[in-house]
């Protein structure tokens, strides 16, 4: 997990990742200041190493001389071997309630330069009359550039008195396809109601490094902000991910050509609630999804952390599909024995009956048990298929002490497709009635195969926990109640199938600028 030095009051903000000659480059705001975009690099994305910071806030008296909100790092089109950011800024001037776009440019990712703005009027902003001081023009102006963008009226909110006081017009996505390109934005239609306008803003580049806009590429009519958003191709089909606040989840929509309808399928989540900001990558073996996450609730100015990204593959159905990242392979150190599974506490008529391929039925007639296999572990991947076979209820505990039983419980629904993550545990002696501690961490929904059977993953690395039903990314989060226990599987009053089961060591995570990327 990618996160900002422990211990301070800077956290982790939206990120942005471009995939360049074997090397992940992230670049991520700073909170809650946002005066500068960082930047990082990977050759895993596990380990993480930071290197020069790329855009700071401008001068006293430009365009954002307050706050640097979300970027997005593509190939510049127009010079090839050079790359363009796309970066949202805020004045200081308005208090920050006008949202604009600029631009910088790199030759080598690592050094950005702004580009001239159209207009840069500092004259309230500098006091050039201090004694001593040069005279300096107050007022400069580049007629060749277009930066920064700002909303137009005929299409969008482009006033602070429109609505809600402020304007959205950000977090921009270029998306270049056929010689032709196009930057989109968060903006909001001008019209209907106030909590309803949030859309995807559209601009075309006309001439290298000149956009003009256009009316929004989708607006659902449903969300004050389509916050984020990104624009890609998977055979053929264009998808379109963004970010809403009313629930923090990610979501997408489709399309077969870019000017017909939008549509949704039922299930258009892409990654449970807490994870946010989304942005897609292209690497040497498809699409990657990013975001951050956020731990202990709706609050996302602190504490944030960034997971290992997600796969994200096209079913034939046209669907999207998150999976777990391959990347977690080289992470494996050994293989656990799994030879037989041992009830934690003694309960009559409570069984384990073990075969020779990796395999158990497991009995609990009355009350709850949790059949556990003999090592303690920290970061593993559990790979098996569950069945149950009657009504009961069943489930996956880790990080398990034995004797209080405290850890993490992962309830199972195999007939209705659910899943529930808790961390549960003892509080200190004397806490009275704070004794109990239990959080509900996260939940997802599956859609069911087979009633009462799933193929199940289970990946604990770090804070980082993951779960996988029929290879479809169903939880992914961050929590650091407990590191480390026990692994087994519970039951409540039912018979349990368990086959396949599969347990693997790994290398524990190291601290990020403790390990240095290649290049």
């Amino acid at each position: 997990m990618y996160s900002e030095t422990a211990g301070t009051r800077k956290t982790l903000g939206d990120v942005d990742i471009l995939y360049h000659d074997g090397i992940y480059h992230l670049f991520h705001l700073v909170l809650p200041n946002h005066d500068f975009i960082a930047h990082a690099v990977s050759n895993n994305c596990f380990s993480w190493r930071r290197v020069e910071n790329a855009l700071f806030i401008g001068d006293p008296g430009s365009w954002d001389d307050s706050m640097l909100w979300t970027m997005h790092v593509s190939p510049n089109p127009h010079r090839p071997g050079s790359w363009r950011m796309f970066y949202t800024g805020l004045s200081r001037r308005d208090h920050g309630a006008k949202q604009r776009l600029g631009m910088a440019e790199s030759d080598d990712l690592y050094c950005w330069t702004k580009t001239p703005v159209a207009w840069e009027d500092r004259r309230s902003a500098l006091p050039y009359d201090l004694p001593g001081r040069p005279p300096q023009p107050p007022f400069k102006q580049d007629m060749k550039s277009c930066f920064p963008l700002s909303p137009d009226r005929e299409h969008y909110e482009s006033e602070i008195d429109e609505a809600r006081n402020w304007v959205s017009w950000r977090d921009p996505y270029y998306y270049h396809e056929d010689g032709r390109g196009w930057l989109l934005a968060a903006g909001r239609v001008n019209h209907g109601p106030i909590v309803r306008r949030g859309c995807v803003a559209v601009m075309e580049e006309v001439q290298p490094n000149k956009f003009e806009q256009r009316k929004p590429l989708h607006h659902p009519g449903l969300y004050d902000d389509i916050e984020v958003p990104n624009l890609f191709k998977i055979n053929g089909d264009y998808y379109l991910v963004g970010s809403m606040r009313e629930d923090a989840k990610i979501r997408y929509w489709h399309t077969e050509k870019i000017g017909k309808p939008w549509r949704t399928y039922a299930d258009n989540v892409l990654l449970a609630s807490g994870n946010y900001a989304g942005r897609i990558t292209t690497d040497d073996k498809g699409v990657l999804l990013w975001s951050f996450f956020t731990p202990g609730g709706a609050d996302r100015q602190t504490g944030n952390l960034m997971p290992p990204p997600k796969r994200i593959c096209r079913l034939p159905n046209g669907q999207l599909e998150v999976r777990t990242f391959e990347g977690f392979d080289s992470l494996v150190e050994s293989s656990v024995p799994v030879e037989k599974l041992t009830p934690i506490k003694p309960v009559e008529c409570q069984y384990a009956r073990t075969s020779n391929d990796n395999s158990f039925d497991l009995d609990c007639e009355s009350g709850f048990q949790c059949f556990a296999l003999e090592e303690d572990l920290s970061c593993f991947r559990l790979r098996c298929n569950l069945k149950m076979m009657d009504e009961g209820k069943c489930g996956v505990a880790f990080r398990l002490d034995r004797e209080s039983h405290d850890g993490y419980y992962l309830s199972l629904d195999l007939f209705k497709g659910v899943a529930q993550l808790r961390a549960w545990g003892s509080g200190p002696d004397g806490s009275g009635e704070e004794t109990m501690q239990f959080q509900s961490l996260q939940a997802g929904y599956w859609e069911r195969e087979i009633r009462g059977e799933v193929e199940l993953q289970l990946i604990a690395y770090g804070s980082y926990i993951e779960v996988s039903v029929g290879g479809h990314v169903l939880l992914s989060l961050a929590d650091q109640t407990f590191n480390h226990g026990a692994i087994g599987f519970n039951l409540e009053s039912g018979n349990l199938r368990v086959t396949d089961v599969q347990v693997e060591r790994f290398i524990p995570p190291v601290q990020s600028d403790e390990h240095l990327a290649n290049g």
